[in-house]
């Protein structure tokens, strides 16, 4: 589906981002790192579904109750298929109870999709749930499982009851690897990096800088009263480092979070690095590679990436198993180690637990869902509110 040319959707004012604050509950930066206040390591459920998709990579956390969402649990969507094991060609978007209840959400096979998604199906960490009920979900998919034979993707909309009624594609869509989201309920902003543009397949791998950031713009009605619609789509973010690689079939900007202020934290993975895209919500041109916050230090290919409520920036290494706490400044002030099985490789995406009490991540080692806590926090979201 290809953007409209004239948006109405960019009077966005500084009182939307903070009533997204307030609603997340946001804490003062003197209490200390978000990440220092949980101690313990605790499996929730295997994410391998019934057709056995493998390599669990987007997550997150469903805001409200509608069909078959649940408030409180958790979405996660599979990159691997369950035959071969091969990657860009998952198709299951599984639901996970905080108590570790596992059932299918979706199902999507490639000719759910035909004509509208170039080259078919393999979810990405690309994955959100809007409050009416809408799940969108990225597509980088493959023939084969490798990278030379990836195609452009697109976006994937299932409504409430885990049924496919929209992509949009193209526009600048190309290889979509990680999204966030702002959600108006009527409206919507999606925040989505792309990692395959240019020649970054072509053998040997090698690094291109032309991965993307793009804002798009949706209407969003009530469900049964019509579909998602794509309103504009804008490069926000560009010449981002991207490469082909064996075990992760790509590597370019993955994680990204929007912060009270409106500003987008992007994980540059190749290059260990954390930036920063300014007036997210309202620029009409790019802002490059952004502004730099971090880089190296305890970032070690940084993947998965989420908004504490203190306001600091979470990411998931690649190279290691560590969960990394970056101040808005650029401080690095901690960080947690949650895997030690299998290590680097094993984290991907990344999510707050409902009410500020953990981080949900997935784990690729063991196609787990895993959550960082403290020993005595409370089970389910009975404390929150919509």
């Amino acid at each position: 589906m290809s953007p409209s040319p004239v948006s109405p959707y960019l009077s966005v004012t500084v009182l939307a981002i903070a009533a997204l604050a307030l609603a997340a509950g946001v804490l003062a930066d003197e209490n200390g790192p978000f990440l220092d206040r949980f101690d313990t390591v605790n499996l929730v459920a295997s994410t391998v579904p019934e057709n056995g998709d493998q390599n669990p990579y987007g997550i997150v956390v469903v805001p409200r109750s509608v069909g078959l969402l649940k408030r409180g649990h958790i979405l996660i969507s599979n990159f691997n298929n369950g035959v071969a094991n091969l990657q860009g060609l998952g198709t299951t978007i599984v639901q996970v109870s905080p108590e570790g209840t596992l059932t299918l959400f979706a199902q999507i096979a490639p000719s759910m999709v035909a004509g509208r998604c170039p080259g078919g199906v393999g979810l990405t960490t690309a994955l959100a749930v809007l409050r009416r009920g809408w799940v969108i979900v990225g597509s980088l998919p493959t023939s084969n499982g490798m990278s030379a034979t990836a195609g452009a993707g697109c976006l994937i909309v299932l409504n409430s009851a885990g049924h496919v009624v929209e992509t949009f594609h193209g526009g600048g869509i190309n290889g979509p690897w990680d999204m966030t989201v702002l959600d108006e309920e009527e409206r919507a902003w999606l925040f989505v990096t792309n990692v395959l543009n240019g020649d970054v397949t072509v053998a040997p791998p090698h690094e291109v800088d032309q991965g993307t950031v793009l804002r798009i713009a949706l209407a969003v009605p009530e469900q049964g009263e019509g579909i998602p619609a794509l309103r504009t789509t804008t490069t926000i973010g560009s010449g981002f480092a991207e490469t082909a690689d064996p075990a992760a079939l790509v590597i370019g900007p993955t994680g990204v979070g929007l912060a009270e202020d409106g500003t987008l934290y992007v994980a540059d993975t190749v290059n260990s690095r954390i930036a920063a895209i300014p007036h997210a919500l309202t620029r009409q041109t790019t802002a490059f590679t952004g502004v730099e916050v971090s880089v190296k230090g305890a970032l070690n290919g940084p993947l998965g990436l989420a908004i504490a409520p203190n306001g600091h920036i979470i990411t998931a290494n690649a190279g290691d198993g560590n969960l990394v706490e970056t101040t808005p400044a650029g401080s690095q002030i901690a960080v947690k180690t949650v895997e030690t099985a299998t290590g680097a490789g094993s984290l991907f995406g990344i999510a707050i637990v409902r009410g500020g009490r953990g981080v949900y991540f997935v784990d690729d080692g063991d196609n787990t869902v895993k959550v960082l806590e403290s020993k005595d926090s409370p089970k389910g979201d009975e404390h929150d509110n919509d």
